[in-house]
């Protein structure tokens, strides 16, 4: 496996940023990568480990060892059919998952992990830089039409793997641009909007057609589409947001994140945006919630010019250790510092917000929050407590809800009559992906809840096979574990 001693010889290295005071004027992705030569020898670092634990620790079972040693091997070509045969889009996974392959690698049990997520970001974009990502045009088409609801990375990933098997696929999208959260969620400066143009552009020679600007359930019904289609794979995603029911949470300045991140993306790229402008410029702004979102909110903040950005966590704030009770390979809640959380943003744990305060126009001008602590009984789950004399005043003039969501749209489950699950989920196994509704399949966040990119990607390879079981009565398109032919 590479090379035996690499692990000891090299520690690892990941890609530098440009400095905080460069990389905030502009929406431009800021990471500076390595050099060839350092990339070799982080795919050295890759152990002859006997068991990769970081194929189970991949939602998509990517072969992780296989391509580090093309990498220290300097087979880059190799590397990228090696990838791509797990992994439909690997520049997204290479930018945004939070690697749960590396909380899982062997090394990392008493070292610093291999460097995977870099290495495969690199591959992808080498194998693009050569012209080795090329359109894979079916050579033969079944007479099946397939119509694939959200271009998200569920719907994406579905849409090309059942077109390799030759069916017609369309994609329907409600936005004017495919991409789903990939285009209006994720901030420039994490990913840049060409490169998903590139990948749809190869898609679209591959055959896919995407209807853009139409809302399925509304502008086209579910009893259109069954009259149309053959089948129908749901990728809608979870968008249904999660509120802030305290007192004042209606004033003029409290935006929800998925509110301001969707009309920032579209003044970046030119776009039309609806409603009045949400802007952080000139203003106190607290992020509510600690994850991704709450960092995307942070940095884009920042890029708008805000006087402060202030980040409040319910949570208590987590050790960089592994905790107890989160031993390797599982995925640890650790506490994890962004770019964004870098650029300037005070950080606030274990504190509840109780209440907003305006003005006699309604308009925002603080909040009100206690500190609070979870009790702890044996043999239950912990409960939140304020903690007494604790209450603070905050002004603010912006305040973004990045509480993540609560389950999916109804539109086109009620129009279907599609069973549901406790979490507004449309309920399907993830044995076969499909609804209690013959030739309807979901898959993603709509079928699973909020989840990772990587998930949703590993979910539309999934249901693809499904899919093209039910068309054809067999499938070759490949299942996680089993790879694919080699393809870029």
């Amino acid at each position: 496996m590479g090379k035996i001693t690499g692990f000891m010889e090299f520690d690892r290295k990941d890609e530098a940023y440009a400095p905080v005071e460069e990389r905030i004027k502009n929406y431009k992705e800021f990471t500076k990568p390595l050099k060839e030569a350092e990339l070799k020898d982080q795919g050295a670092r890759c152990m002859d480990c006997g068991i990769p634990f970081c194929h189970s620790g991949c939602p998509l079972g990517n072969l992780i060892p296989d391509f580090n040693d093309a990498v220290y091997r300097g087979k880059w070509e190799q590397a990228a059919e090696i990838l791509h045969s797990t992994n439909n889009f690997p520049e997204f996974t290479g930018r945004l998952c939070p690697a749960p392959c590396e909380e899982s690698c062997v090394l990392g049990i008493n070292e610093d992990p291999v460097s995977i997520e870099n290495i495969e970001k690199n591959i992808v974009e080498t194998a693009f830089k050569n012209g080795w990502v090329k359109p894979e045009i079916p050579v033969k088409r079944t007479d099946k039409k397939v119509a694939v609801v959200g271009s998200g990375p569920a719907g994406l990933a579905a849409a090309q793997q059942l077109n390799r098997a030759g069916h017609h696929v369309t994609v329907f999208e409600r936005d004017e641009k495919p991409g789903g959260l990939l285009r209006y969620g994720i901030p420039d400066f994490k990913m840049e909007k060409n490169i998903i143009d590139r990948r749809l552009d190869i898609m679209e020679q591959e055959g896919i057609e995407f209807k853009t600007g139409i809302h399925v359930g509304v502008d086209v019904t579910a009893e259109q589409l069954q009259q149309d289609y053959d089948s129908i794979v749901l990728c809608g995603g979870a968008t249904v947001r999660r509120n802030l029911p305290i007192p004042g949470s209606d004033a003029k300045g409290v935006v929800q994140a998925m509110d301001f991140l969707p009309q920032s993306n579209r003044k970046v790229d030119g776009m039309p945006y609806q409603g009045e402008e949400i802007s952080a410029k000139g203003k106190k702004v607290i992020v509510i919630g600690g994850g991704d979102t709450g960092s995307d909110c942070i940095g884009t903040s920042i890029r708008q010019g805000a006087i402060s950005v202030t980040n409040f966590e319910i949570m208590p704030k987590g050790s960089t250790a592994r905790p107890e009770g989160q031993p390797w390979p599982f995925w640890p809640m650790r506490l994890r510092t962004s770019s964004s959380h870098k650029e300037g943003a005070e950080r606030v744990f274990s504190i509840s917000t109780k209440r907003f305060n305006t003005d006699k126009d309604g308009n925002l001008k603080s909040l009100v929050t206690a500190e609070v602590e979870w009790v702890k009984q044996p043999g239950q789950r912990p409960v939140l407590k304020e903690v007494e004399g604790t209450e603070k005043e905050w002004e603010c003039d912006l305040v973004l809800l990045a509480l993540g969501f609560t389950g999916s749209e109804t539109t086109m489950a009620d129009q279907l009559h599609l069973e549901m699950d406790t979490r507004t989920n449309i309920k399907a196994s993830a044995a076969d992906y499909k609804t209690n509704v013959p030739g309807v399949f979901v898959a993603g966040d709509q079928r699973r809840g909020q989840s990772l990119i990587v998930w949703a990607i590993s979910e539309g390879r999934q249901a693809a096979h499904y899919v093209d079981q039910y068309l054809m009565g067999k499938s070759d398109l490949p299942l996680k574990g089993e790879g694919d032919l080699p393809r870029v």
